[in-house]
């Protein structure tokens, strides 16, 4: 399996000096940076928009892992790559048009990510992870950073890697010390952590710790 890459999430940190705290994950350690972006209406929270992307994207050097979760993503997903992400992920129960968010992301020279919630069956994946880079297993439900782990996204992530070896699986929410083991297991090999890295002492440990 790949080496297990860890993208912290910034959902938490401290947006007026995110470059700084951007540049210090990279840093401590940090294989990508996940920006999680939300509308409010997809998910009951908002977040940033692209600019606050294209801030991140002046600080750091490793890749930027966006997580659209808002409607129709394919209408933003331009905004997003032009802002400097390298990988976007949107939700399967978002798109209108599966196929055609892809085509979109691809032709924008991003990586594409799918993302299921928790109460998704992963059969309704399988026809996409011939055309997709990564899928995202959403170990808690989408919308708040926090959220404690999900012990039926171990199950999920085996399921995919059953139908596809060399797929990364990203798993986010509520990844620690004691979850992190187990997802690894199962066949993880991206793993998103917020409060498990920026609410420690020290961010280099905690990211090695989760590796």
């Amino acid at each position: 399996m790949k080496k297990v890459l860890i993208s912290p999430s910034i959902l938490t940190l401290d947006f007026s000096n995110i470059q700084t705290q951007c540049a210090k994950l990279q840093r401590d350690g940090a294989d990508w940076i996940h920006l999680d972006v939300m509308d409010g209406i997809f998910v009951p929270n908002s977040t940033f928009d692209w600019q606050l992307v294209s801030q991140v994207k002046q600080a750091v050097t490793i890749p930027l892992d966006v997580h659209l979760m808002v409607v129709d993503p394919i209408n933003v997903v331009d905004n997003y790559a032009k802002a400097g992400a390298d990988i976007i992920t949107f939700h399967m129960e978002a798109a209108k048009d599966v196929v055609a968010t892809i085509k979109a992301i691809k032709k924008s020279s991003c990586k594409v990510g799918i993302s299921i919630k928790p109460a998704t069956p992963v059969a309704e994946i399988e026809p996409y992870l011939p055309l997709v880079d990564m899928v995202l297993v959403m170990s808690v439900e989408p919308g708040f950073g926090g959220q404690k782990f999900m012990p039926s996204a171990v199950e999920r992530i085996a399921q995919i890697r059953a139908l596809n070896p060399d797929i990364l699986i990203q798993v986010d929410g509520g990844i620690n010390t004691q979850t992190a083991p187990l997802v690894k297991k199962a066949g993880a090999n991206v793993l998103v952590a917020g409060s498990a890295i920026v609410n420690t002492d020290n961010w280099e440990k905690a990211i090695s710790n989760l590796r």
